[in-house]
């Protein structure tokens, strides 16, 4: 079988010349200087045709005409700003083409989102113990790091249990940057045994706490895939045994996410770290009677200092009197 031979495409083509244009342009450039008749019989064509051709060589910019007469622009000039609106043309449809690239992954999200809902998979495991819930999670970020989760802690026996038990391996896991936890837990559980401690390494290691009078239900996402619900929504863990359902759904998972961050609004963060120990240490000493001078010479700080934090305080708790603070921050749970 014989090769075709390739056809070889006019390069002046991509900036907009056809080859009678490019044929034109090099016959005004060899004469540098000329008037329509003599390029019509340097082009061996009819003067109107030659004269439209022109026209458009005069609109591209490449041919200047003067009193009658065309010259020919130096091409480095003419032609290099064609050569850069083509750049300028194409770079903003990279550009577009990028950003389409981008929805993609938004797209396919939406289509097994649909085709779930409609009669796709729709893949629940009934999942039993609480070894296993924990050991799920860092499996899973292993496999694809680094796992957002996302949890809710409703009761005080689940936090319990989770302090003494469970905490550790999650913590390791974000150390090594492998998890990235957001927790939302009811207020009261700060108090328990061992929270401080636990909740203080958890976020040394990266992540971030809220608590919420009241947290509706135990439920987690790990990842845009995967989620868990308890056995009976409202309750928590210890209540069934550990039992829940992992479900590996988007639609779900988006559902789940919405409400978390829903949750995640309405809570507050934990009134730890140096900036937060500060206010609780102002709140707790004025609790117990004492004046700024004595809480300054208790501290061993400035006068300055203490209404200082005193003022971070009543911001943080949205409070307008130091009075206000305190019984806001007493509810908190900041002064147990």
């Amino acid at each position: 079988m014989r090769n075709e031979p390739a056809t070889v495409s006019d390069p002046l083509e991509t900036l907009g010349l056809d080859p009678a244009q490019t044929a034109l342009y090099t016959a005004v450039l060899r004469l540098h200087r000329a008037t329509l008749a003599e390029l019509a019989e340097a082009m061996d064509g009819p003067a109107d045709r030659v004269g439209r051709q022109l026209e458009d060589l005069v609109r591209l910019g490449v041919v200047d005409e003067r009193s009658g007469e065309y010259l020919a622009r130096h091409p480095a000039a003419a032609l290099g700003r064609l050569i850069a609106e083509r750049l300028d043309r194409l770079a903003e449809e990279s550009r577009r083409i990028d950003s389409a690239l981008g929805s993609i992954r938004g797209l396919i999200h939406d289509y097994d989102a649909g085709r779930h809902y409609q009669s796709g998979p729709f893949p629940v495991e009934l999942v039993s113990g609480a070894d296993v819930l924990y050991e799920s999670v860092v499996g899973m970020a292993v496999q694809a790091p680094p796992l957002e989760l996302l949890i809710a802690i409703p009761d005080e026996r689940t936090m319990t249990d989770f302090v003494r038990k469970f905490a550790d391996p999650w913590i390791d896991a974000q150390r090594r940057r492998l998890l990235s936890m957001r927790a939302v837990i009811p207020v009261a559980t700060l108090a328990l045994p061992g929270v401080r401690d636990q909740l203080t390494r958890l976020l040394e290691s990266g992540g971030r706490v809220r608590t919420l009078d009241r947290v509706p239900s135990w439920f987690m996402t790990a990842g845009p895939e995967a989620a868990g619900l308890p056995a009976l929504w409202g309750g928590g863990l210890p209540d069934h045994a550990y039992n829940f359902y992992l479900v590996r759904a988007p639609i779900v998972v988006g559902v789940l996410r919405s409400l978390f961050e829903e949750l995640w609004s309405r809570s507050v963060p934990l009134p730890w770290g140096r900036r937060g120990d500060g206010m609780v240490q102002v709140l707790r000493l004025a609790a117990q009677g004492m004046c700024d001078d004595s809480i300054a010479r208790q501290l061993g700080v400035s006068v300055r200092t203490v209404r200082a934090r005193f003022a971070d305080a009543m911001a943080e708790l949205g409070a307008q009197s130091r009075f206000h603070a305190g019984v806001e921050a007493s509810r908190r749970g900041w002064l147990g």
